[in-house]
């Protein structure tokens, strides 16, 4: 009998307490989380990064591929990946914009990305540079002219831009804290 005093004591109680306790609080709101994209460091794209700025100034020179021939834009792109990242990319911007790599929307760029224009018109890629961040790449952009560093923002760019590839392989890249 004692059990069952005990157990109507705190059925009781419980009854009791139920009843004075204050309202349940309301669920707070929660705003929805807007994450920024993803960043990464990567050690390679920084030996990109470095090499292409490295090579500004360099004559632009049409079928050029090395520093002391000069380049033209496709040439600049595979001799710095060939030489900072032991990559070897396909000789031609349309061999390039080709290549099996993850397409880049223009928002996520990131150092070490190809940025690819149709300069001719249409949409048939003709020129090509590297993204190093902040809204700039590098290229070798044209017969007189020198390697370079120019703002995709630029209204000849921006209106000329096609896309973007990849060619780093994220599994080589390191999250930035």
């Amino acid at each position: 009998m004692a059990i069952k005093a005990r157990f109507a004591l705190f059925s009781l109680l419980a009854l009791l307490g139920a009843c004075s306790s204050h309202a349940p609080t309301p669920p707070k709101v929660v705003e929805p989380v807007v994450m920024a994209p993803q960043v990464y460091f990567s050690p390679v794209a920084e030996d990109v990064l470095f090499r292409a700025l490295g090579l500004v100034g360099t004559p632009y020179r049409w079928g050029g591929n090395t520093p002391d021939s000069g380049f033209d834009c496709s040439g600049l792109i595979g001799y710095v990946y060939r030489d900072a990242a032991g990559i070897a990319l396909p000789r031609t911007t349309r061999e390039m914009i080709g290549v099996r790599a993850p397409t880049i929307d223009r928002g996520a760029l990131q150092s070490g990305d190809l940025v690819f224009f149709a300069t001719n018109g249409g949409s048939q890629v003709s020129h090509a540079g590297i993204y190093v961040g902040e809204g700039r790449f590098v290229h070798a952009p044209s017969a007189g002219g020198t390697v370079r560093l120019d703002y995709l923002s630029n209204s000849y760019w921006n209106k000329t831009y096609l896309n973007a590839k990849r060619v780093l392989a994220p599994t080589h890249l390191a999250r930035n804290p």
